[in-house]
């Protein structure tokens, strides 16, 4: 039984009764990220559970059932869920149209790598290169010599998933700098290893630190300091928004015409408009001819 984090209480339950479960993993008292097997675990977890949360979010979009109802609506419920589903299900089209066979050889891919360990992660603890006395310089992503151009298929391959892949243009622009520039840093001593800081998309004064490994035609590695960063199943957003930015976005003109620019609906307070003083009579004359 595939579950959520939500049904923690009910494992010993569920155990007792024979019941093998599968639940994301929960970060241990005093850690700040999970350890690389629980990370790959919760991956599998949550890429089976999509598909759950996909139905979901197709019955909420139905507005009655998008809300908190009365109990006095506990009657009909059910009755209404199947009639919504059943248009659904009629008219719709499908959730899955991919193909089985793909589909066998991605959780085969998942599996395998779920069984492996982050050498990239082992080489940063091991010569500290999360360390302040490790020596990097920052350069600017666009002069990031020799990072092989990718296509966004080359990437799906590496996220095993599209979810990370949307963030991408988002966190980049959250990225760049006022100039426009998007700043890594190179290590004096590695080659064809990149670092750099990306901001959480949820607390605002939080940065994780990325690390991305490749040669002359692929991403060999990846670790980040989030708390899902450690997974080699597939990469978190902020490694993802590093690589696609260096392996697609900078030879993009448009790479943002995805995002929406809430900023345009703001107004700038240092440009108010000087005050008007109003005679009285017209007002009175303005009343008048309403």
């Amino acid at each position: 039984m595939i579950v959520d984090r939500g049904f923690r209480d009910a494992l010993d339950l569920l155990h007792e009764m024979g019941i093998q479960t599968k639940m994301p993993a929960f970060n241990k008292k005093g850690e700040s990220q999970l350890p690389v097997e629980d990370s790959n675990v919760t991956r599998l977890v949550t890429k089976i559970r999509w598909v759950i949360e996909s139905v979901n979010g197709r019955i909420k979009s139905w507005k009655y059932l998008d809300r908190v109802l009365p109990n006095s609506q506990i009657p009909f419920v059910s009755d209404y869920v199947n009639i919504a589903c059943a248009i659904m299900n009629k008219y719709w089209p499908e959730l899955n149209t991919g193909d089985s066979e793909q589909d066998e050889q991605l959780a085969s891919k998942m599996l395998y790598l779920s069984k492996q360990k982050n050498l990239l992660h082992e080489k940063i603890i091991e010569e500290g290169l999360d360390k302040r006395s490790c020596k990097w310089q920052k350069i600017d992503a666009s002069a990031t010599p020799y990072f092989p151009r990718l296509s966004e298929e080359d990437i799906r391959n590496i996220t095993v998933g599209v979810y990370q892949l949307k963030l991408a243009p988002s966190y980049t622009r959250e990225h760049l700098d006022d100039d426009g520039n998007y700043e890594v840093f190179t290590c004096d001593h590695k080659e064809n290893l990149l670092c750099a800081k990306i901001q959480s998309r949820h607390i605002s004064s939080k940065c994780y630190r990325v690390w991305v490994k490749y040669d002359d035609i692929s991403v060999v590695g990846w670790y980040c300091q989030c708390k899902a960063g450690s997974r080699v199943v597939g990469t978190c957003s902020h490694v993802t928004a590093l690589i696609w930015y260096l392996g697609i976005g900078k030879y993009t003109d448009n790479i943002f015409e995805n995002c929406r620019d809430w900023s345009k609906y703001l107004l700038d307070a240092r440009n108010l408009p000087d005050p008007v003083t109003v005679d009285e009579t017209d007002n009175e004359e303005a009343n008048d001819e309403e």
